[in-house]
This record gives C-alpha cells, structure tokens and sequence, in this order.
C-alpha cells in the first residue's frame, strides 16, 4: 500500500501541473459564454433585445467553430514537436487574446468596431483551445498507470468542469461586490484582465513538466510522424476510427457537456427570464456538486470499460432530458426560483455528462496510434464540442424562438445523443482490456504503426 502512495505522488504532481493550466484555459474561454446574454447589450445595437441575445450567443459558437482549425495546427505541431511545447503555446495565445477583450471598447463607443474586435479575439481564442485539451489529455494519460489511465485522464475533463465554475464565480463575485451599475460600466473588463495574472502563474508551472515518455521514445528510435494530419487519414484504419469516434462518442459528450453547463443557465435566464443571479448561483451550485463524478466515472471506466459508461450516460439524456427541464421550468415562479430543485436539476445534468466525460480522456487516447495521437483526438474531440456542443445555446434558443415551445431546443441534444449512442454501439470498440489482464491494458497505448511494423 505504502508504495502505491509512493508511485501514485508523481502523477498527483503531473495532473495538477497539467490541469491548472487546464481550468485556466476553460476559465478564459467561458468568461464569454457566462456574460454572453450581458455582452448583448455593451457589444450590439440595442433596438433588437432578442436578435442581440442570439447575435451574442452566435458569437460565443463563433469561438467553438474555430476549434476543428486550432486542432488541426496544434494537433500536428503536438505530434511533431511534442505534447509540452505545444500546450505551453495554446496557453499563452489563450490568455493574450482573453485579456485583450478586457481592453475592448463597446458599441456605444466604436459602433460596429466593437463586435468585430470581439468576434476576432474569439476567433482566436478557439484556435487556442483547438490544441489544449489534446495536449493535456495526450499528456497525462501518456504518463498514467495502464489500470490508472480512466482515472488520472478524468482530472483533464473535470477541469472543464472547474475553468466554468471559476468564470461564474468570478463574474458573480464581481457583480454583487461592485453593484450592476459598476460592473456594467467598468468592472465586466476585471474578469479579462485578471487572466493575465492567471496564466503567468500557470506557465510558470507547466514550464517545470518534462516532456512524454511515449513521445520521447518515438523521437529517440525515430518513428515520428513527419505529416501528421495526412498520416492521421491515411494510416490504415485510423480515419475510420476518427469518423466513428466523431459521430459516436465526442458528438454525445460534446452535447451533454453543455447541454448541463449552458443551456441549463440559458434557458434559465434568456426563456424563463430568470434573474441572473439566482440561475447563477443555482447553476454554480450544481456544476460544483457534480464535478467530482467526472472523476468517479473516470476511475471506474478503469473497472467496468469506457463504452459502457458512455452508452449508459447516452441513454440517461435520451431518458431523463424532457423530464429534467420540464422540473426546471416547474420551479420558476416569475423571475424567482426555487433554489434547491434547480440546483439539483442541473448536479443530475452535469452527473450524466460525467458518464461520458469522465472516461472519455482514456477512451479518446486509447484509441488512437502515439505517432499521430495528438493530431487524431484532437478532430474529433473539437468538431465534436465546437460544431456540437458550441453551437447548442444558437440551436435550442433558435428553435424555442421560432416554434413557441419552451422544450423545443431539447429536440437537438436528444437527436445528437440517439445518433451517439447507435454509432457507440456498433462500431466503437471498447478499448479496456476488462478483466484484470494488466499487460494487455499496458498495450491499449502501443497501437501498431504500419509504417515502421513496430509498436511503441
């Protein structure tokens, strides 16, 4: 017992390194998406309450449709150069363009100016995340214990998880310390700006990681790949693998991801005309309660598989979506709410976007050979949350507003959870080993390179 403690000190030490970063990045890139209804109003012509909201929130997807292109350059520069450097940059590109919105004017001062700046720096932001979660994810599980892997890689995802929670508690804290009139004047810009700080703070930590073991083997004994994003479509079976991952497993988690972190807050605020900071903090209290069952289901993906859990958390929103806003919408009186069953509502969301998530580190690396690895999940895994996910909010408002139905914009992430759940079921093969065979999960990362004929 006492040396598994001791073998299990580096990796505690190795995931935070990793993960602080992490929520760093996530905290950036949601500090729009928790002032986007806000935002309507300091960066769009204010004639149009309700074309502002959905212009705003289209500019929060606009972040989230970059992403595929920020995986496809960082991804290749991650498979070429290594997992460190790469994240090392994402971070610093991220946390510049993050603290340049804190500087921006507004459209009462620029005009038409001030959304284009906002777009752009949004733009740029995606392209930065496009090459973080690939990198961290990559890295960890690359240095993880074989029946560890679910559970260290989850610590990547449950930051996610926290960067949302730190932008809403931010933004809160913020609003109630200075006053709405402050913080509409002035204070908005002090959430951007304290990113500077943030990931000062945060490079200073990853710059003490070393590199890969996984990745340095392949340089030492010269098997990196010298195009990743052709090899990654043209290695035997790989592309497959990218499709059927994209469309099975990444489109489900993308979807339950935000369906429980956003929509859930969106539809709180911008359908029920919930006050902002009830649905605030009733969101924050929720998403708080459920971030440690990314790492539960995580560890027990080691156990039981990763598909599995995934099928069932696929299921559960398919189930339990309808019935779980229909209570949402049953406990709001006005623009007041019941406090506790909307926070419960939204730890159910985030419980079953964890049985997808949680896993989903291990489950993604694991399926993918090293020597294009960064490159191959990082496709899927940003298509997935910047085409899915990030487009969910301009979706399901979009269809509640055209159709009157305040659960039309369910019928989106139910459809995207069918789909998953079908193509999961048939032709993602699970990637554990199940059974205790501890060598051959230590060979679910040495995937076959045709080109060399060795594994690595």
């Amino acid at each position: 017992m006492q040396n598994a403690h001791a073998a299990a000190r580096p990796m505690y030490g190795l995931v935070f390194a990793s993960s602080v970063g992490t929520i760093i990045e996530w905290y950036d890139f949601f500090l729009y998406g928790s002032l986007a209804i806000f935002f309507s109003k300091l960066f769009y012509p204010p004639q149009d309450g309700v074309a502002a909201t959905l212009i705003s929130v289209a500019t929060f997807a606009t972040g989230f449709a970059v992403r595929p292109l920020g995986s496809l350059i960082f991804g290749h520069l991650g498979d070429r150069f290594g997992r460190k450097v790469t994240f090392l940059a994402t971070l610093l590109i991220m946390g510049c363009s993050t603290a340049a919105i804190g500087f921006l004017p507004t459209y009462a001062t620029a005009g038409y100016l001030a959304p284009v700046l906002l777009i752009s720096l949004r733009v740029v932001q995606g392209l930065a995340l496009g090459g973080e979660y690939g990198g961290a994810a990559t890295y960890v599980a690359e240095h993880a214990p074989p029946h560890e892997r679910g559970k260290w890689a989850s610590y990547i995802q449950a930051m996610a998880s926290g960067g949302f929670v730190l932008s809403l508690a931010m933004v809160l804290g913020l609003r109630l310390g200075l006053g709405e009139q402050s913080f509409g004047a002035w204070g908005w810009r002090l959430p951007f700006l304290v990113s500077i700080v943030l990931v000062g703070v945060s490079f200073r930590i990853r710059m003490r990681l070393h590199e890969s073991p996984v990745f340095l083997d392949m340089q030492k004994n010269k098997q990196l790949s010298a195009s990743p994003i052709r090899d990654a479509f043209t290695i035997p079976g790989n592309a497959r693998r990218i499709v059927t991952f994209l469309f099975g497993v990444a489109c489900a988690q993308a979807i339950t991801f935000y369906t429980a972190q956003f929509y859930a807050l969106y539809f709180l605020q911008s359908v029920m005309h919930v006050d902002f900071l009830s649905a605030t903090l009733a969101v924050a209290l929720g998403a708080v309660c459920g971030l440690p069952f990314f790492i539960v289901f995580g560890a027990l993906s080691d156990r039981i598989g990763r598909k599995r859990l995934s099928l069932c958390g696929m299921a559960a929103a398919v189930i339990l979506y309808l019935p779980m806003f229909m209570l949402l919408r049953s406990a709001v009186h006005g623009t007041t709410i019941d406090f506790l069953p909307v926070a419960g509502t939204v730890f159910l969301l985030v419980v079953i976007a964890a049985m997808i998530y949680g896993p989903y580190g291990a489950f993604i690396v694991e399926s993918f050979p090293p020597a294009v690895r960064y490159t191959s999940i990082s496709i899927p895994y940003h298509i997935g949350n910047g085409i899915f996910g990030g487009f969910l909010p301009l979706i399901g408002l979009s269809l509640v507003n055209l159709t009157g139905n305040v659960f039309a914009g369910l019928l989106y992430p139910v459809a995207v959870c069918i789909v998953g759940f079908l193509v999961t079921l048939f032709f993602v093969p699970e990637t554990l080993p199940v059974g205790g065979d501890r060598k051959r999960q230590a060979a679910s990362l040495s995937v076959l390179i045709p080109e060399s004929g060795q594994e690595v």
